[in-house]
């Protein structure tokens, strides 16, 4: 009986999906009939009562709508065009240079932002029109901005990261510093697929004229906002001062504060950001009661125990199984976000993986490790056909260039973000080496 449920919540939410019902929804109405049918409606009523009240209160979580009113203030305070003036001036001389800036910008923005839509959506506004300008192609200025926007999640502080560490109850500031090595690698890698591309194709990435230095420092001056702002929140939070939670705060009011004194974030761009901030946390908050109710009741179907039992009894090496769980984020990253997969399969696969004989890894590692190489395989989904969220951003912006050129244009960087998990599968110290400095 209770596999039955299972199975039948499972396809209920996957039709749900399919027919376009939002996600939350889709995980919430499954599970909620799920676990009336398996209890009774007062146990249930009590879950729904108890549930939400125990979500949004849980302190941890205040450190997502933080970080994303960071990002809001950074890219209404103007940040985020300095951000790429900037890069733009040390490498746009070169062949494809304002596509490797485009990416350097990202990068910068990703480690004060949290959100790789939010990063694509904001440095396409910036460079775009610069690329366009400047004779790019539309596949290659496309292709990047919505591959450069994935940083926004893999160079810390990202919003996956932080959810991940709640759900399997591991220290948040571990994780960002698991991130750091593993993010720097994913742009100076999406770098050179742009110099790769513009030797190849050397239409569709032109060079630009070289300034003088006398030009470039008023230009690199301009962004010491945001490298002050680096220091004093990653600084405070791995020196021990304060909480990742903390840190968010600190950051998110030093953001505010250079966007007024720069007199860029005016009122409007306050309001702008803060409606902003709450939509999205509300989207964020939605998924996630929709997530508990489903786990809810499969925890009472007992099939994350049964799931896990299965996976270490398998007559195959422990590494093949951690390599089919990464092709599967890569196939639900085509129907899904990022954080509705986390918050669906984490609860499951977690207690599986934590029980496999993986290089020998202890327990925190382990789980530090795995964390890392799910947040790069998710990341794959955000630009992969047929629905890579980043892609649709983008696009949106850019309706001169088909969708179709783009997907063509994010083929070369997929492959190196598939050679980079393989990198990371075989070799972990690529994402403990630092935790291990720093802690």
């Amino acid at each position: 009986m209770a596999a039955q449920v299972g199975l039948v919540m499972f396809g209920a939410m996957l039709l749900m999906m399919a027919i376009r019902i939002p996600i939350a929804v889709a995980m919430f109405l499954p599970g909620a009939i799920g676990y009336l049918v398996m209890t009774d409606a007062g146990n249930t009523l009590n879950l729904l009562k108890g549930s939400a009240v125990a979500r949004l209160t849980v302190y941890d979580l205040s450190v997502i709508p933080l970080f994303l009113l960071m990002g809001q203030f950074a890219s209404k305070g103007g940040l985020s065009r300095d951000l790429f003036l900037a890069t733009s001036v040390l490498v746009g001389h070169v062949r494809g240079g304002l596509a490797m800036a485009s990416i350097l910008s990202a990068g910068a923005f990703g480690a004060v932002c949290g959100s790789s839509v939010a990063t694509s959506a904001t440095i396409t506004q910036v460079a775009y029109p610069q690329m366009r300008a400047h004779g790019y192609s539309g596949r290659l200025a496309t292709a990047t901005l919505a591959t450069g926007g994935t940083l926004g999640i893999l160079i810390p502080p990202s919003v996956p990261l932080v959810v991940y560490a709640i759900l399997t109850e591991q220290n948040i500031a571990k994780l960002f510093a698991a991130a750091m090595v593993p993010g720097i690698l994913a742009m100076l890698g999406y770098i050179v697929v742009v110099a790769l591309y513009a030797r190849a194709r050397p239409d569709m990435a032109p060079s630009s004229e070289r300034l003088s230095w006398r030009n470039k420092i008023p230009a690199l001056l301009a962004v010491w906002p945001i490298a002050l702002l680096f220091m004093v929140v990653f600084g405070g939070i791995y020196s021990g001062l304060f909480s990742p939670t903390e840190g968010a705060a600190v950051g998110a009011t030093m953001t505010l504060v250079v966007g007024l004194a720069r007199r860029e974030l005016t009122l409007a761009g306050i309001q702008e950001s803060l409606v902003s901030t709450a939509e999205t946390t509300g989207m964020v908050f939605m998924i996630f009661l929709g997530a508990d109710m489903m786990n809810a009741t499969l925890a009472l179907t007992e099939m994350p125990k049964f799931i896990a039992q299965w996976v270490t009894q398998l007559p195959v090496p422990d590494l093949t199984i951690v390599m089919a769980i990464m092709l599967l984020y890569v196939l639900l990253g085509c129907v899904m976000d990022e954080l509705s997969m986390l918050l669906l399969t984490i609860p499951v696969i977690f207690p599986a993986v934590m029980g496999l004989e993986l290089w020998g890894l202890k327990y925190e590692a382990k789980a530090l490790w795995f964390g890392i190489l799910v947040l790069m395989t998710v990341g794959i989904g955000l630009i992969a056909p047929p629905i890579g969220l980043n892609v649709y951003v983008v696009n949106n912006l850019a309706r001169d260039v088909p969708m179709s050129e783009t997907y063509r244009g994010v083929m070369p960087f997929l492959v190196w973000d598939a050679t980079r998990c393989v990198l990371l599968l075989f070799f972990p110290s690529l994402s403990l080496w630092l935790v291990r400095q720093l802690f």
